[in-house]
């Protein structure tokens, strides 16, 4: 099992008391990908978001990857996501992006998509229309065509119902002629196997608990046999998310965890995300749930909800992981909680528990696009 961190530009509340909170998290969220890169992490996701206040103010992620291409020397930088729907941003222009990345990064780039998965978000750029059904007609009309951009010469242009383009060629073309692998971000077990046929890497946003792993996993894995990929080659992957702290005593981390006011993100979840099922008894905004005390992470560590520990006890819950089928874990790290207890996180898990577990210096990715 590999590892990587997701980043998103979470602001919270520490706007309501700092003027410069929202300039903080953008550069303290590069801190973090710079340290994993050093820590021996194999991917790094940022995500594309827009309208989302406090919850994610990183809309612009090319930027924001472009720059950690140069700070950076062996991690992969990902997508979570580029959003290609036509009336976001244009299908080519996306391409454009994806092939710029992949040279500034050195093949170091992983382009994950998806349809966005609020409507506050995305219909704001769809006046008129109602449905994020609609969103998946957009998806399936344009997935396709971003193989044919990068490896045809000349792209043979496309004239669909949402976009089109004449013949033209679409520049650069990605590092070395390979593209770079494809992901899509996934929130039903019935995306897991859409996106197995199409020979498409899952991000796993939606999986919260290792339990939910193992009925997922079996969509994907069975439907991936028989994949039809819409790319040069298959990315057999499947990345799950879920939140770390690690410490170096179990009473700490907890004590962290606690204080960090990680009660907040999944109320703004909730917030903006309309097409995630709510939990039964999940408080509708502007409620909140309450404030996490020391018992109930607890709790959430016992219910596998939550990553939390010193390093034998983080490293036997991401075994569990691995056990359940992840191909990566991907930590969401634990926004509210100061920085340098985040970046201590990062370091002990670089020191004591990825070298027990992903061996393997190559990135499976890499693996893939070289056909071996």
């Amino acid at each position: 099992m590999e590892f990587g961190i997701f980043v998103q530009g979470y602001v919270g509340k520490r706007a309501e008391t700092d003027p410069l909170a929202e300039h903080k998290a953008l550069m303290e969220e590069t801190e973090y990908v710079i340290q994993a890169d050093k820590s021996g992490f194999k991917y790094a996701w940022a995500s594309e978001h827009h309208f989302l206040d406090e919850y994610s103010h990183l809309s612009a992620n090319d930027v924001f990857l472009g720059y950690l291409a140069h700070a950076t020397e062996r991690i992969h930088l990902g997508s979570g996501i580029f959003n290609p729907l036509a009336p976001v941003n244009h299908p080519v222009k996306v391409a454009e992006k994806v092939a710029m990345l992949d040279h500034l990064s050195g093949n170091r780039f992983e382009f994950g998509s998806g349809r966005g998965a609020g409507s506050h978000e995305i219909l704001g750029f769809m006046p008129g229309v109602t449905d994020m059904n609609h969103t998946k007609e957009l998806w399936e009309e344009t997935i396709a065509e971003f193989p044919k951009m990068w490896l045809q010469d000349e792209y043979q242009g496309f004239q669909g119902k949402h976009w089109s383009l004449p013949p033209r060629k679409i520049l650069p073309k990605p590092y070395g002629g390979a593209h770079p692998a494809m992901w899509y971000a996934a929130g039903s077990p019935p995306s897991y196997a859409m996106a197995a046929k199409k020979g498409l890497g899952v991000l796993g946003f939606s999986v919260q608990k290792v339990s939910d792993m193992e009925w997922v996993l079996e969509q994907y894995k069975t439907a991936i046999v028989d994949a039809e990929p819409v790319g040069a080659f298959v990315n057999d992957n499947v990345m799950v998310t879920t939140t770390a702290i690690c410490a170096p005593t179990h009473a700490e981390a907890v004590r962290i965890a606690a204080s960090g006011g990680l009660h907040y993100l999944p109320s703004l979840v909730f917030r903006y995300h309309d097409t995630f099922p709510r939990p039964e008894g999940f408080p509708v905004w502007p409620e909140t749930l309450p404030e996490y005390t020391e018992e109930l992470v607890e709790v959430l560590i016992e219910e596998e909800l939550l990553i939390c520990g010193d390093p034998d006890e983080v490293l036997r819950q991401c075994e569990r992981w691995e056990r359940a089928g992840a191909d990566q874990l991907s930590f969401g790290l634990p926004v509210g909680v100061p920085k340098e207890e985040t970046l201590q996180t990062i370091r002990l898990v670089g020191e004591h528990v990825i070298p027990k577990i992903d061996t393997d210096p190559v990135h499976r990715t890499s693996r893939f696009r070289r056909g071996v």
